[in-house]
């Protein structure tokens, strides 16, 4: 392989210009926080009473006080004005009748849009069916865009990818029907990955391989937080879920721009034999740092290349299905499957679980927000010191434990009254961090246990099978209409068992990575179940403790 590094080096891997790529990374961070929140905030629905003749004349706070005593309030109905407690109940005819009206107790003043289409009660759900259909275009757009990226480049679908996003969004604000609504959650999901990876891997490529964890892990950390919290306060200052679709969503109109002052990623280049495009593009970076490429190096660099393309023989081509053929690969790679697939769900139901927890979801959605900067850090700062392993279950550990004691404590809280709203909130929060970690940690765990050969395909299928399970999690969201603190158990029960799982996967970090199917075979042999890197003595010697610097 030639070595794009060295040629990097002398064109300055740290200097103004990665400062420059970072600061678009900032930006493309902002805008898809905004864009994947979104469809929580749209969504949030406010306490509601159906509106008849008896409630109409009733304040807010005596609609609460009169329908606090029954199981399901927000969706029962007063029939007699004289007498509150006459409410019909579930089994009798009159409740069966759907309700025209409603009254909302709108939060801050927000109207989204279960609100204004009275999307709630018996036609709830057809929120939640047009946002699992987000993530059906979610899957479809990752693969789609992925085998797109391989074909023209990753630069174009970084552009492609966020004009969807302000389509979607865009075409979302005249949905008024669930066919409507579907197809428009549907455009704006094909966004979901490939405009934040494609930005991602552009950046990485561009700056030193020592700094890329830093680097990268810091702007994530801050700015995807950032933007985070500040997007249901965006939604609570414009008031209203069309403008802050409209305000979140034009932004994104600059990314376009981007094609023409970014590099294309210089390993796609070679690969596609443009030699002359990825000497290009290291002029480019050379100019912007001014510093000077020495001629002979970029010839050099040139016949590198060139060699590397004659040389190449035609031989047996591992594929995907190669994961599946040997015993102990094949139980890894199912083990990263489940593993991605409970990360991915846990991680978007819990960013997105804020409501019916005693607090207003604008405040909650916050709090929890501030969970992705602490985990990044925590990653930066342990991943390369405990290890692959102890990093993933622990995190997974700790994030089953505080979610499922949020539900436990939901179920013996029958009135939010006298609910601790601080614990609920303190747990939450806890929750996230501990998923953010596991879910910001899992894809360099996966890159580094699948063979080289077949990496591409199996790091892909497994980020895909993650994506495609995030279709059921506003399912099991929507599972607290009928017992408040099922969500937050059955997150909690996933998380616990993919923190057990993973501690039968064998450690990577200090590890000579396996290249062929064969070394993936053996890899980790002999390894214990509680096997972890921070307990290895520093004197070790084994044969397999080479390290081994991976950068995808």
């Amino acid at each position: 392989m030639p070595d794009v590094d060295r040629m990097l080096e002398k064109c300055g891997d740290f200097g103004r210009y990665q400062f420059f790529l970072l600061s678009l990374f900032a930006v493309v961070n902002v805008l898809t926080s905004w864009h994947y929140y979104s469809q929580t905030i749209i969504s949030v629905v406010p306490d509601h009473w159906c509106s008849t003749e008896a409630t109409q004349n009733l304040s807010i706070s005596q609609l609460r006080e009169v329908f606090s005593t029954y199981d399901d309030p927000f969706c029962s109905r007063m029939v007699n004005e004289e007498f509150f407690p006459n409410i019909w109940m579930e089994g009798h005819s009159e409740r069966r009748r759907q309700c025209e009206e409603w009254i909302y107790d709108r939060d801050y003043g927000y109207q989204s849009m279960t609100s204004d289409l009275n999307w709630v009660c018996e036609s709830a759900w057809k929120s939640t069916l047009g946002q699992s259909v987000y993530f059906i275009g979610s899957v479809v757009g990752t693969l789609i865009f992925g085998i797109l990226a391989d074909k023209i480049g990753r630069l174009p679908i970084l552009v492609i990818a966020n004009c969807a996003a302000l389509l979607g969004n865009g075409a979302t604000i005249f949905s008024t029907s669930v066919p409507s609504f579907c197809i428009c959650r549907f455009i704006s999901g094909l966004a979901t990955d490939s405009n934040f990876v494609m930005m991602y891997i552009l950046v990485m490529e561009y700056i030193r391989p020592s700094m890329r964890t830093f680097g990268l892990n810091i702007c994530i950390g801050i700015f995807y937080c950032l933007g985070s919290m500040v997007t249901p306060w965006i939604a609570v200052a414009v008031g209203n879920w069309k403008v802050f679709l409209m305000v979140t969503s034009l932004p994104i109109a600059i990314i376009p721009g981007f094609y023409f002052i970014l590099p294309e990623s210089v390993h796609w280049l070679i690969s596609k034999g443009n030699v002359e495009g990825a000497i290009s593009c290291f002029r480019r970076v050379a100019a912007f740092n001014r510093k000077h490429i020495d001629e002979q190096m970029i010839r050099d660099f040139r016949n590198e290349c060139i060699n590397q393309s004659t040389g190449c023989e035609k031989k047996y081509q591992a594929n995907l299905f190669d994961l599946f053929k040997t015993p102990r690969l094949r139980r890894n790679t199912f083990i990263l499957f489940f593993k991605s697939m409970v990360i991915t769900l846990c991680y978007d139901s819990i960013s997105r679980n804020v409501e019916g927890l005693g607090l207003s979801p604008f405040i909650l959605f916050s709090l929890s927000a501030t969970a992705i900067f602490p985990a990044c850090l925590v990653l930066w700062a342990l991943q390369d010191k405990i290890g692959r392993k102890a990093m993933a279950s622990s995190s997974l550990l700790i994030s089953g434990i505080f979610t499922t004691c949020t539900g436990i404590i939901l179920a013996y809280q029958k009135n939010s009254a006298t609910m601790s709203v601080a614990l609920l909130a303190t747990l939450a929060v806890i929750g996230r961090f501990g998923v953010t970690v596991a879910y910001n940690s899992s894809a360099q765990y996966a890159t580094e246990l699948i063979p080289t050969c077949v990496r591409a395909q199996g790091v892909s299928a497994v980020h895909v099978a993650g994506y495609a399970v995030t279709f059921f999690s506003t399912f099991i969201l929507y599972l607290a209409h009928y017992f408040k603190p099922l969500p937050s158990l059955i997150l909690g029960g996933l998380s616990l068992a993919g923190a057990l799982l993973c501690l039968f996967l064998p450690e990577t970090l200090n590890r000579t990575i396996p290249a062929t199917i064969e070394e993936g075979e053996r890899f980790g042999i002999g390894e214990r179940f509680f096997h972890f890197s921070c307990f290895e003595k520093s004197s070790t010697s084994d044969n397999t403790s080479t390290v081994t610097t991976l950068d995808t």
